[in-house]
């Protein structure tokens, strides 16, 4: 018995055995000829070059600068190189001595390691002429390694800032986005940089070459080119962009200027801010002179900041009126103030518009015919018609985080704040105050509406992919809005060349005629007891209203849309009405608009 246990365990142990053998020589053979080609066959990725951005006339405004990257051999602390470390930042520093000698210590030791054998980057960009006259000293060194490496570059520095944006350096939640940007190592962090980023970055090239035990290439054994170099047209006009910076100089706010399609050549936020400090990384001082800044420099105006509309709207819920429950005949008598409850909702004008009807109450922008209005039309067919329009609701621009806005309603206030509404509020909101919040590119696509009848979508880029970009206009207005619709126009027009138009005044220096509608939006409340309202100029700086002046033209044959918004800048034509001119000039002079009135 004592045998047969003896042999059971010894026959046990040599068939364990020889399974064993088995799978170490067939089973796992694959396992282990993979681990060998992945020890012998290298794949490095080739960056993509970014594609460079041009206006409508084909001008860049985002371009690579040449240079060149320095990289350095893994393992030169290790007591084996005897130096080699230190040794070659001695040299560099010799060759370049504006470099930041810890900073090329710090970079090398956080990357390198026993188990990296890839050559360690140190200095991420060295302009071309800088590196030229020393080129071949360092490409014959045999720990250090010299590649390519584009900067971007803004040719025109803070112009059109906010709708170009910029890149810089890819963060950790970046790459965990996109993978490649550890390769390429910035990303767009704003604007159009942003918005077309995965467009603009193209995709990684890939090399595969054989290597020794020591990492030395032997062969290379296919190779693939980067997709790159993938231009973005604008439909912006960098020249127009130039004359609108330049009229906002110590200005704060916004323009928006694009045809009645929805291209867009002008789209500006002030103030503006240097996009090259971004790229290479900005002092800390400087980021705080402008992250500090109450004018809000960083903030893209046109679409990332909302503003009560004031008197804007005024146009779109006049046609509102005349074609719901007001006969557009109607007259109402302004006596300057309507007394509401406890409460007295005033007019601008002191002595009041005396009758008025839709056209006068547009042309002079008369409060209490909207005031009167709105508590027959209500809010429900004013925050409705209102969103039809437009307003409350994103405009698709492509460009990043776009705002919606706020129009109030019944439904909105209980979901937000769980409190009734109150019929105060309709009034307020009636003359584009109160909760009533829009972007500034809301108010332009508005005004494209009322123009000619048409929603469009904003748009800047002009090509892609060698294709126009031309997304769809909205049909919004039913038949009875299109036949009232002329009316409303003719307002507007009054508005900029009657006498007693709220813009006449403040627009003759314009060759072309136009029609729109000025806005003077409160930042602060007055309070009841107040009898004389302080003029705007009389009123702490931040506490004065922003004023608004939105415009198509020319009038007879509507092409552009110009909507100006300064902020704190009082009356909507005395602040805005001589921006609006220059563009509609500038226009004109670049042959967008090509004949005069």
């Amino acid at each position: 018995m004592k045998v047969k246990i003896i042999l059971f365990i010894f026959i046990s142990m040599w068939l364990a055995l020889v399974v064993r053998v088995f799978s170490l020589a067939v089973s796992s053979n694959n396992y282990y000829e993979k681990l060998s080609l992945e020890n012998s066959i290298k794949i490095e990725q080739i960056a993509p070059v970014r594609g460079e951005i041009v206006d409508v006339k084909e001008r860049p405004i985002a371009i690579n600068k040449l240079g060149f990257k320095i990289k350095l051999k893994p393992h030169l602390l290790s007591k084996s190189s005897q130096g080699a470390f230190e040794e070659e930042i001695d040299f560099l520093m010799h060759h370049l001595p504006k470099l930041d000698r810890q900073k090329l210590i710090t970079r090398y030791k956080k990357s390198d390691s026993y188990y990296n054998h890839n050559y360690i980057e140190v200095v991420d960009f060295i302009s071309y002429d800088e590196i030229l006259p020393i080129y071949s000293i360092l490409n014959i060194r045999e720990n250090l390694k010299i590649e390519p490496s584009p900067m971007r570059y803004y040719p025109y520095g803070s112009v059109a800032a906010h709708v170009i944006g910029y890149v810089a350096k890819a963060n950790s939640r970046d790459i965990e986005d996109d993978s490649l940007l550890e390769l390429i190592g910035y990303a767009g962090k704003t604007g159009v940089e942003k918005y077309y980023n995965s467009f603009l970055q193209g995709e990684a090239g890939e090399r595969k070459i054989k290597v020794n035990a020591n990492n030395q290439e032997i062969e290379e054994l296919s190779y693939s080119d980067a997709k790159e170099d993938r231009r973005l047209k604008l439909t912006i006009d960098i020249e127009l962009q130039k004359l609108i910076s330049e009229l906002f100089v110590h200005k704060a706010g916004a323009v928006v200027v694009m045809d009645i399609n929805g291209s867009v050549l002008a789209l500006g936020s002030y103030p503006e801010y240097d996009l090259n400090q971004f790229v290479s990384g900005i002092s800390q001082a400087e980021w705080n002179r402008i992250s500090t800044s109450l004018d809000r420099p960083f903030r893209n105006k046109v679409v990332n900041d909302v503003y009560p509309p004031g008197s804007t709207i005024k146009t779109g819920l006049g046609l509102l009126y005349i074609t719901t429950d007001i006969d557009k005949h109607t007259k109402v008598n302004c006596e300057s103030a309507m007394p509401l409850g406890n409460r007295v909702f005033r007019c601008w004008k002191k002595d009041g518009h005396g009758y008025t009807d839709i056209k006068k109450a547009i042309r002079e922008s008369c409060d209490d015919y909207f005031y009167k209005g709105s508590l027959r039309v209500g809010i429900d067919k004013m925050s409705e018609g209102l969103k039809r329009y437009g307003l409350g609701e994103k405009t698709g621009i492509d460009l990043p985080n776009e705002y919606i806005g706020t129009v109030p309603s019944r439904s909105w206030k209980m979901q937000k704040y769980r409190q009734p509404w109150y019929i105060g509020e309709t009034v307020n909101t009636s003359i584009g105050q109160g909760d009533f919040l829009t972007t500034p590119l809301q108010i332009a696509n508005f005004t494209a509406l009322m123009a000619t009848g048409r929603l469009p979508t904003p748009h800047v880029a002009d090509m892609l992919q060698d294709e126009p970009y031309r997304p769809a206009a909205k049909e919004v207005f039913n038949e009875h809005e299109l036949q009232e619709l002329p009316l409303i126009q003719r307002a507007m027009y009054e508005v900029c060349n009657e006498p007693s138009g709220t813009a006449m005044q403040y627009v003759r220096s314009s060759k072309i005629q136009m029609a729109g509608k000025t806005g003077t939006a409160q930042v602060v409340a007055i309070m009841q007891d107040i009898e004389k309202r302080k003029l705007e100029h009389e009123m702490e700086y931040y506490k004065r209203s922003h004023a608004w002046f939105t415009t198509y033209g020319p009038y007879k044959n509507p092409q552009y849309i110009v909507s100006v918004m300064v902020e704190h800048g009082g009356h909507g034509g005395a602040a805005a009405g001589g921006i609006v001119s220059e563009i509609y000039n500038k226009l004109y002079e670049l042959g967008y608009i090509t004949k005069a009135k």
